[in-house]
């Protein structure tokens, strides 16, 4: 299974890309959509996010795609600017005919770190631990690797719930 994590963002937008195979995680790609924040131009930096990540939808073929909540902060105007991001990061999965996993930050922390509140450097350095020779392009990719591996978990884990359900009631 190919899974994307997407770390939604209005100037970057972090992705990373891994393979699960039963319980190996390996890693396939990662990287960073930025958008141009000098331009202003609302409608143009998420077009050219969505261009972007289309662009990856295309080469990587990922199978299953999560996206982190945003972090609803007390600027009301950048917490709706991220939102419309949050949109793109939602979209584009969407047009692929995948069905998108939400997770909330603390969420990813706990399934990777082992602890919600974990700081973004301690992610980083799970994220090397679950893929050996990772070479991360910046703290918005190793985020989204981070959501990858927080999907790959709970898609094994549900996988596996309705397994032993289907055996117990067979």
């Amino acid at each position: 299974m190919r899974v994307i994590g997407i770390d939604p963002g209005l100037r970057n937008l972090g992705w990373g890309i891994i393979d699960v195979s039963g319980p190996r995680l390996s890693h396939v790609a990662n990287g960073i959509c930025h958008s141009d924040a000098e331009t202003g131009d609302l409608a143009r930096r998420l077009c050219s996010l969505h261009a972007q990540l289309t662009e990856v939808f295309r080469t990587h073929a990922p199978e299953t795609a999560a996206v982190e909540h945003t972090f609803v902060n007390k600027d009301a105007v950048a917490t709706l600017k991220l939102g419309q991001a949050r949109g793109i990061a939602l979209l584009v999965p969407a047009q692929f005919g995948l069905a998108v996993g939400e997770y909330a930050p603390n969420a990813v922390k706990k399934t990777v770190v082992g602890v919600g509140h974990a700081a973004k450097v301690q992610i980083d350095h799970m994220v090397r631990l679950h893929l050996p020779g990772v070479r991360i392009a910046g703290p918005d990719a190793a985020d989204a690797l981070a959501v990858a591996i927080c999907h790959a978990h709970h898609v094994q884990s549900s996988g596996r719930l309705e397994e032993a359900l289907r055996r117990a009631a067979g």
